[in-house]
């Protein structure tokens, strides 16, 4: 998949809180439309642990709409940052904490379940956990690898068990697995366009 799809730079943000914003709106909805409500965070320069804390909760719902469920997601960042402000909002002080104390208290938090909280271990506080997402059962499911019953936690074992890569492979490798999940490894798969189909199972399946 690298090297049909090259480096992903990923997690877009400029910032680790920046990250963190787009891995908590992310949830449910496609990256296009959280970009877009980043956007108006960062026109009001909202996109700080402080002034996000202190915004109008109004103002905060208008501004990330675009990202969807935006009742819930603004409540989400404001738990979040309650959370935050025992660490004075500063990731330096996150990242003296052991990497389970840290996830343990992130899923802690209403609305931020493993795969959140890992992308903002990983991709934020450069912690090595592998995430796991939908693509990601759905194409190791169709490779044969998993049969698609497993739970978070199996499938994350099985990577960390069986994927000797350091914490910038895990974060290249799910970003792979994202954009072949999207983009052609879809429910209907585009199995004429796949980098991959030598080893699927169910190659053959589109059209």
């Amino acid at each position: 998949m690298y090297s049909h799809y090259g480096p992903q730079d990923w997690w877009p943000g400029d910032t680790p809180f920046e990250i963190t914003v787009g891995a908590i709106l992310t949830q449910n909805v496609a990256w296009v439309n959280v970009s877009k409500a980043i956007a108006n965070l960062k026109e009001e320069k909202l996109v700080t642990p402080k002034k996000l804390a202190g915004a109008d909760p109004d103002i905060v719902k208008s501004l990330i709409r675009p990202a969807g469920y935006y009742n819930q997601k603004a409540q989400t960042l404001k738990d979040f940052l309650s959370w935050f402000s025992r660490y004075r909002y500063s990731f330096s002080m996150l990242q003296k904490r052991d990497t389970d104390e840290l996830r343990r208290e992130l899923i802690m938090i209403n609305r931020i379940g493993p795969e959140t909280a890992d992308s903002i271990l990983l991709y934020a506080l450069e912690r090595k956990l592998f995430v796991v997402d939908a693509y990601t059962k759905r194409i190791f499911s169709r490779v044969g690898v998993l049969n698609g019953d497993e739970g978070y936690q199996q499938v994350q074992e099985f990577f960390h068990r069986d994927f000797a890569g350091e914490m910038q492979e895990y974060n290249e490798y799910h970003a792979l697995i994202v954009a072949h999940g999207k983009d052609v490894c879809k429910k209907t798969p585009l199995c004429d366009q796949c980098c991959i189909k030598n080893l699927c199972l169910r190659r053959g399946l589109s059209g």
